[in-house]
């Protein structure tokens, strides 16, 4: 039972290490101006993917849900 536990855990933390990946690309292609225009810099833009808290910023101009937030918003 613990090895399928361990596999589960494993899917979804490479899975959720993709989707940061793919939202760090996404943001990367933005020019310098729409990032202004969302309120963050280039240099912040690793932070906010990881989910930490940027300096600076009163509040997070964005969030990516993680997994169960997503399906909490799924049902509803």
């Amino acid at each position: 039972m613990s090895v399928i536990s361990l596999l589960i855990s494993a899917r979804r933390g490479f899975s959720d290490w993709r989707r940061r990946q793919q939202a760090y690309a996404e943001l990367m292609t933005l020019d310098d101006h729409s990032l202004a225009d969302i309120g963050i810099h280039r240099s912040q833009i690793g932070a906010l993917v990881e989910g930490v808290r940027v300096p600076g910023l009163s509040e997070p101009t964005f969030a990516f849900p993680n997994r169960e937030q997503f399906a909490r918003r799924k049902e509803a």
